[in-house]
């Protein structure tokens, strides 16, 4: 029974292609996962640096508002009015502030409240108020707890003690409303989909929200709303770190001179869309690139193996006795020298079974007239010496024919050595070819190593950008600190011009250095401007420069990914071509068989030619034996009969080769 075979090219896709889709299906995979984690800390360090530069424009605007205060206090304070002149005082600053609509108003030990004309405040019961008590404990002007005011409103309180050098203690203060500070939470947050709000983590009320309805309300960890609850734990833990609150990316941060936190998040579904879009556009990719290598694998493993397949066929041919095939040589390889010595093969095979053919032929006219000789021979006696001659000629002939038979048989055992010769050229060939796919592979990898040094050099190169961000962002603190000394500049000209203006004629000459003072001021603070604009801009390009960088990493990582696939392949080719090595050590050994039966049939040969010697000085004497011819005559009759019969055996047996 045959055993079934399977193609080579069809072993080698079996294992290939199941490599390949795993190998691209597990790069997708990981790439997926990879981009998945840096989006998620691109977006918290976005986030962190959001709420940071909110939590900045809240403690700038509430500086800013302070400074006016306070130089409002310092004007009181120097002008020291009398009772009389403390309301028309109070109004003329009415107004002024925007953030602070119902102006100033003082409350002293004694119960009594001051305020502007158009104030719609109430003190009630002055010494118990909230404000008053916040303010006993400071000299200068600072912020205390939020409260609702009588009008509903949620205020912080701006409040510190008069020193007007009487013992009757006096609180000055001012109101400020949070809509400020609402605007700045709700619309200063730099990413798209997030949301902040404040929380005075004196009593977890709410200050600024998003959700009107929420504003002025207490965080509690009991809260229906799983995002707040998260919120109001870790901020009573006083752990302000990043984290993920109910599918949210929540960041904290402390806004500095005051007790209040402000909480910025963002869905994480709105962050992993794109990497979700990403990931199935990966997946995409990856089924297209898998199938354009399965043909590209397709079209190489059957463009190499198909001289093999034809040779395969002629060896098969050749094992069913058909040497009339054509064996294709015309490939530069391996496989066209196997074919070339194939064709050599077969030739030699041809001229062999064609000498063995009719020197077949002649042993079997031979063996034909030493038959009829002998039937001679036996039916008349008296010529018995003449036919004994014609058969010492024949068997002569025969000893010529034998010799030409182990001339052949030596002949085809030269050619068969010469064959070894060749494939065990092929094979030390193939042993140099095994050699050079590993050196190849080797290279690859050290190809990889240096694209894995570009790709560290690139990451330094991010790290050293955001190193000048961040110095940007130093420069901007340090160009804001400019702008204050502007503001309180401007501010002191301004009081400087009322001072002046107040002195009649006598200060005119000190209004115009306050004029000049509040220009440079002004002009001081104009630059400022520019110059922090300026440096947003160096941030953008930072942040382009950054962007770039990252992307120039993922395309090193991306080529580093190539270079590994094509390692990978280089190790199929490397397995291949050790697998067409041993094919060849196995030809090597079969044509070692094939020396060793040409060998054989070459010493038989001799020993034939021996043989026929001997039987010629045989046929010598049975010329000088005449009292014995008849006996012998027959015995000779039978013997050419049985040649006859190994003759026609023998042509049989040539017959089944077709050449």
């Amino acid at each position: 029974m045959r055993r079934k075979t399977r193609k080579i090219s069809s072993k080698l896709l079996t294992f290939i292609i199941p490599v390949v889709v795993l190998t691209v299906f597990a790069l997708v995979t990981i790439a997926a996962s990879i981009s998945k984690t840096r989006m998620t800390e691109m977006a918290t360090e976005t986030l962190e640096s959001s709420i940071s530069n909110q939590a900045d424009n809240i403690e700038a605007w509430l500086d800013e508002n302070l400074e006016y205060f306070n130089t409002v206090k310092h004007t009181m304070e120097a002008q020291n009015p009398d009772e009389d002149e403390i309301v028309p005082f109070l109004d003329s600053f009415y107004g002024f502030n925007s953030n602070s609509p119902e102006g100033f108003y003082l409350g002293t030990s004694d119960g009594k409240f001051y305020k502007a004309s158009e104030s719609s405040m109430s003190a009630g019961n002055v010494t118990d108020s909230m404000w008053f008590k916040q303010g006993l404990s400071r000299i200068r002007i600072g912020y205390g707890t939020a409260y609702t005011n009588d009008l509903g409103q949620t205020v912080i309180s701006a409040t510190g003690i008069y020193l007007d050098g009487s013992d009757n203690i006096k609180v000055l203060g001012a109101d400020v409303t949070l809509d400020k500070i609402s605007i700045i939470v709700n619309s200063a947050v730099e990413m798209k989909g997030a949301s902040s709000f404040l929380v005075d983590t004196n009593d977890y009320r709410i200050l600024a929200h998003r959700d009107v309805s929420l504003i002025g309300t207490n965080l509690s960890v009991s809260s229906t709303d799983e995002l707040l609850a998260g919120a109001a734990s870790s901020i009573m833990n006083n752990d302000l770190s990043s984290k993920e609150i109910a599918g949210n990316m929540v960041a904290f941060s402390a806004v500095s001179g005051t007790d209040w936190v402000l909480v910025s998040y963002i869905p994480k579904s709105v962050i992993l869309k794109s990497v979700t879009q990403m990931g199935i556009l990966l997946f995409i990719v990856g089924a297209v690139a898998i199938a354009l290598i399965i043909v590209l694998i397709l079209l190489v493993v059957r463009r190499v193996i198909a001289p093999l397949t034809h040779i395969s066929e002629n060896i098969s041919a050749m094992s069913d006795g058909d040497f009339t095939i054509e064996v294709d040589s015309s490939s530069n390889d391996e496989i066209g020298l196997m074919g070339s010595k194939v064709s050599e093969f077969v030739a030699s095979m041809k001229n062999m079974l064609a000498s063995i053919s009719a020197e077949s032929e002649k042993l079997k006219e031979e063996s034909d007239n030493s038959d009829r000789v002998s039937k001679t021979m036996y039916e008349a006696s008296q010529s018995q010496a003449d036919a004994m001659q014609q058969l010492n000629d024949t068997v002569d002939q025969l000893a010529l024919a034998v010799n030409d038979i182990a001339e052949n048989a030596t002949v085809l055992a030269n050619v068969v050595a010469a064959t070894r010769d060749n494939s065990d050229k092929a094979h030390d060939s193939m042993r140099e070819t095994v050699e050079i796919s590993q050196k190849g592979r080797e290279d690859m990898e050290q190809v990889s190593v240096a694209m894995g040094g570009i790709s560290s050099a690139n990451e330094r190169l991010v790290e050293a950008i955001k190193k000048v961000g961040t110095a940007s962002e130093e420069i901007t603190k340090i160009v804001g600190m400019i702008s204050d000394i502007a503001e309180e500049t401007n501010l002191l000209s301004l009081n400087a011009s009322i001072e002046a203006a107040r002195a009649g004629e006598a200060g005119r000459g000190f209004a115009v250095v306050a004029t000049q003072i509040a220009k440079l001021a002004q002009t001081s603070s104009e630059s400022a401007g520019n110059i922090s604009n300026l440096i947003e801009e160096i941030r953008k390009l930072i942040g382009d420069a950054v962007d770039q960088a990252n992307a120039s990493s993922e395309n090193i990582k991306h080529n580093s990914e190539l270079i590994g696939v094509a390692v990978n392949t280089f190790d199929q080719i490397y397995s291949n071509i050790q697998d067409s090595n041993v094919l060849i050590e196995s030809m090597i050994t079969d044509i070692q068989k094939v020396e060793d039966v040409s060998t054989n049939v070459a010493a038989i040969s001799e020993e034939q030619a021996a043989s026929a010697d001997e039987i010629l000085a045989t046929s010598q004497n049975m010329v000088e034996m005449a009292n014995n011819i008849t006996k012998s005559s027959q015995d000779v009759a039978d013997n050419s009969h049985e040649l006859a019969q190994t003759s026609q055996t023998l042509t049989s047996y040539v017959q089944k080769f077709k050449i």
